[in-house]
C-alpha cells in the first residue's frame, strides 16, 4: 500500500498542466536599494534594533505580496553591507563609512528571507565609489587612499577606472569573497557600468587608454572590451568558488536603437547600453557569461520612444539561452504622475499579463521594495487578486548544472494545543522546502501553484488544528539550483 501511495505521488508530481494565470515557476523579485537609503535602512544612524525591525517589515511585506526573491544592494559605492575584509562598511548604515552595525546585514537578510522562502541575489556596483565628491565620506582605510591612481572623477562622482587590469582584479576579488562567505542565490549588477554621459564632458580615461590599450585603436571599442573583461572575470570567479551561484545583469532597457544597428530594437532611446554605457549585453548572453538578464523597462505600454511591449518582445527574442526577467518601474505609480498611464497600478498589472503571454520571458523584478510599502493596498490588491494570488517558485537557471535534492524524510504531523506541527528531516542538497496543501483525501496536482501553501528553509511549520482536520499536506525539497525533489506526504503521529 505504501509503495502504491508513493507511485501515485510521483505520477501527480510529474503532471505538466498549469494555469497561465498562476504559473508554478515565475521570478517575482524586488530590488532592495540601499544607496541614498532608498529602501533600507530608512536613514543612517538607526539603532541595530530599528534596522532589524525595518528589514523584517520589508520582507514580511514582500512575502505577503507573494514575491519570492530579493535583490539586496550590498555594495552601492565600493563599500559593504556585509563583513568585508576589502572595503569599509557603508556610511548609509551608521552615518560613518567604516563603522559597521552590531550585526551582519547580509547574513540577516539571507536568514530572514530564507525563513520566508525567498532567495537572495546580492547586488553590486562594479565601478562607483562616491556619488558626491563635495561631501567627504570615504574612510581613511578605503582603497582610494592607498591606490589613488586607480580612481577618477567624472562630474561630481568618483569611480574606479575601468581601463586598468588592477581594477578588474580587485572587483573580482570582492565578488569572490562574497561568494565564498555567504549562501546566496546569485550575484547581480544593474545598468551602471561606465556612467551615463554628461553633456560636454568626456570621461577622463585617456591615461588608462594610453597605458593599457591592448590591441585597440578606437576608444569606444576599448571601453566595451574593458567591461567585457570584468564581466568574464567575475563569471570565472563565481565558477571557481561556487559554480551553482548565478550571475545576472539588469541593464538599461535598450541595447541599441535600430537606427544604429539592424539588430537593435525599434526605439529612439536617448541612451543605450552599447553606445553610451559600453555594455555589450548581447555578447555576454551569447558567450554564456551571464545566467539571466533583467532589462529595466521603466516605460509604459505604448510609449512612443521606447514602447514596453516592443522591448519585452525584443529581449525575449534575444535571450540566447539566458533566463529573461523584466524590470518594472513600479516606483512611477502616482496619482499625480505626468503620464496618465502611471496614475494607477493597472499599468504594472497589464505589463505582467502581457509578458506571461510571452513564453520566453521567465518573470519580473520590481523597482523598488519600498514601493510595495508606500503604495500599500493600491498596488497590493490588484496584484494579489489575480497575478500574484498564489505562491510561485523561482525558475531554474538554464546554464547551471542541476543539483538534484533528495526528498525530505520523516514527514510527521503532531498535534500541539490549538495547532498541528509539521516536521520533517532534510536530505542531501536540500536548501528550501515546499509545503503543499490539498483538500482532505484529494492529493491532486503538484504543478498547480494553487496547491503551494508555503516555502521555507525551516524543517517545521505550524498550522491551525482546524486546517489540519480539513487538509492533507506534502513536502518537497529545493536545491541551490531551484531543482525540486519528489514530494512525500505527511503522516499523523
Amino acid at each position: 500500500m505504501k509503495s502504491l501511495k508513493i507511485l501515485i505521488l510521483i505520477l501527480l508530481f510529474q503532471t505538466k498542466l498549469f494555469s497561465q494565470e498562476s504559473p508554478k515557476r515565475e521570478m517575482r523579485a524586488a530590488w532592495i536599494s540601499t544607496v541614498d537609503n532608498i529602501d533600507w535602512p530608512s536613514k543612517p544612524g538607526l539603532s541595530d534594533k530599528q534596522m532589524k525591525s525595518e528589514m523584517i517589515t520589508i520582507l514580511d511585506n514582500l512575502r505577503s505580496n507573494n514575491l519570492n526573491t530579493v535583490i539586496f544592494q550590498i555594495r552601492p559605492t565600493a563599500d559593504a553591507y556585509y563583513k568585508s575584509t576589502k572595503e569599509p562598511a557603508s556610511h548609509w548604515i551608521t552615518g560613518t563609512q567604516g563603522v559597521a552595525p552590531g550585526f551582519d546585514p547580509l547574513q540577516m537578510m539571507i536568514d530572514e528571507a530564507g525563513k520566508r522562502g525567498m532567495n537572495v541575489h546580492v547586488w553590486l556596483n562594479p565601478y562607483r565609489v562616491q556619488k558626491d565628491t563635495t561631501k567627504e565620506v570615504l574612510a581613511k582605510t578605503h582603497l582610494y587612499f592607498k591606490k589613488p591612481e586607480l580612481f577618477l572623477t567624472y562630474g561630481k562622482s568618483r569611480y574606479f577606472n575601468p581601463g586598468y587590469k588592477e581594477t578588474r582584479d580587485f572587483v573580482a576579488s570582492v565578488v569572490g569573497e562574497i561568494v565564498r562567505k555567504y549562501d546566496i542565490q546569485a550575484v547581480h549588477m544593474d545598468d551602471y557600468f561606465y556612467p551615463y554621459k554628461i553633456t560636454g564632458q568626456e570621461f577622463p580615461d585617456e591615461k588608462a587608454f594610453a597605458k593599457e590599450p591592448r590591441q585597440f585603436k578606437d576608444k569606444d571599442d576599448w571601453r566595451r572590451d574593458n567591461v567585457d573583461l570584468i564581466i568574464k572575470q567575475i563569471r570565472d570567479t563565481i565558477i571557481a568558488n561556487k559554480p551553482e551561484v548565478e550571475f545576472g545583469i539588469s541593464p538599461f532597457g535598450v541595447w541599441r536603437n535600430i537606427a544604429k544597428d539592424s539588430e537593435g530594437s525599434n526605439t529612439v532611446a536617448g541612451a543605450t547600453n552599447y553606445d553610451d554605457l559600453y555594455a555589450n549585453i548581447l555578447k555576454w548572453q551569447k558567450e554564456n557569461w551571464i545566467d539571466y538578464v533583467t532589462p529595466q523597462l521603466y516605460w509604459h505600454i505604448g510609449f512612443d520612444r521606447a514602447n514596453f511591449e516592443v522591448l519585452a518582445k525584443w529581449w525575449a527574442a534575444h535571450k540566447y539561452g539566458a533566463n529573461v526577467y523584466i524590470g518594472h518601474g513600479d516606483y512611477k505609480i502616482s496619482n499625480t504622475a505626468k503620464e496618465p498611464e502611471w496614475r494607477s497600478p493597472d499599468q504594472i498589472v497589464k505589463q505582467i499579463e502581457m509578458i506571461r503571454k510571452m513564453p520566453l520571458i521567465d518573470g519580473s523584478m520590481h523597482f523598488t521594495a519600498s514601493t510595495f510599502l508606500k503604495k500599500g493596498d493600491t498596488l497590493r490588491n490588484p496584484l494579489l487578486q489575480k497575478q500574484y494570488k498564489y505562491i510561485a517558485l523561482t525558475p531554474e537557471a538554464s546554464r547551471i548544472t542541476r543539483i538534484k535534492p533528495q526528498p525530505p524524510t520523516n514527514a510527521l504531523i503532531v498535534k500541539k494545543g490549538p495547532n498541528a506541527v509539521l516536521t520533517w528531516k532534510a536530505g542531501l542538497s536540500d536548501k528550501k522546502f515546499v509545503i503543499y496543501r490539498f483538500p482532505k483525501g484529494k492529493i491532486t496536482d503538484f504543478s498547480n501553484a494553487e496547491n503551494i501553501y508555503y516555502v521555507t528553509t525551516a524543517t517545521k511549520f505550524e498550522v491551525p488544528t482546524t486546517e489540519f482536520e480539513t487538509y492533507i499536506y506534502a513536502v518537497s525539497a529545493l536545491s541551490q539550483t531551484q531543482t525540486e525533489s519528489l514530494p512525500i506526504e505527511f503522516i499523523t503521529r
